[in-house]
């Protein structure tokens, strides 16, 4: 799949920004528009899988979101799993967390998908939160995109982000690419 990040080389279009999405009665949430085209991007349409369809990848038992990808990604997530030595500690880990604790779901007409049971339990969404709609938080993260309940992305990820900018490095710079004296 031309593209796709890691097979080809070149990468793909990535998710970038942040939206905030109520999660309606039913557990369906927007996916952006601009989210939407990556996924589309990263997923063959055939006539037995005629939607859109991404991956959650719920486990992780002290991670408070879930991460979802494209179709292609998460196949090639997949095949980098396999490269572990089959029985060892870091592929049962792997295997667990990144394969058999994932979902895949479909995105919509509409551009929604529904919160599979398991990603709502991952996320702290219990039915009478849904009863009146709660809000998710989507970040990018360039090959993914990670799912919270907005509530705990601003908590956690957001504080986090600003306790660890006190210390004024520039983030380019992580990169190799600051400009000095800027």
């Amino acid at each position: 799949m031309e593209g796709t990040g890691a097979s080809s080389g070149k990468m793909a279009e990535a998710f970038r920004g942040e939206y905030y999405q109520k999660v309606d009665s039913k557990a369906r949430v927007l996916i952006p528009a601009a989210f939407r085209r990556v996924l589309d991007a990263g997923d063959t349409r055939t006539p037995e899988s005629p939607r859109t369809r991404m991956v959650i990848v719920y486990g992780g038992k002290h991670r408070a979101f879930c991460e979802c990808y494209s179709f292609a990604e998460a196949e090639q997530l997949a095949a980098q799993v396999a490269q572990l030595p089959p029985g060892s500690k870091a592929r049962l880990k792997a295997e667990r967390d990144l394969i058999t604790l994932s979902a895949t779901t479909e995105v919509d007409d509409d551009g929604r998908i529904v919160l599979p049971p398991k990603v709502r339990e991952k996320l702290g969404i219990t039915p009478e939160m849904l009863k009146d709609g709660i809000d998710s938080a989507l970040a990018g993260a360039t090959n993914r995109f990670t799912l919270w309940r907005r509530d705990v992305y601003e908590e956690l990820f957001l504080d986090a982000i600003d306790d660890e900018d006190d210390d004024d490095t520039d983030p380019l710079a992580l990169l190799g690419q600051a400009v000095p004296g800027v």
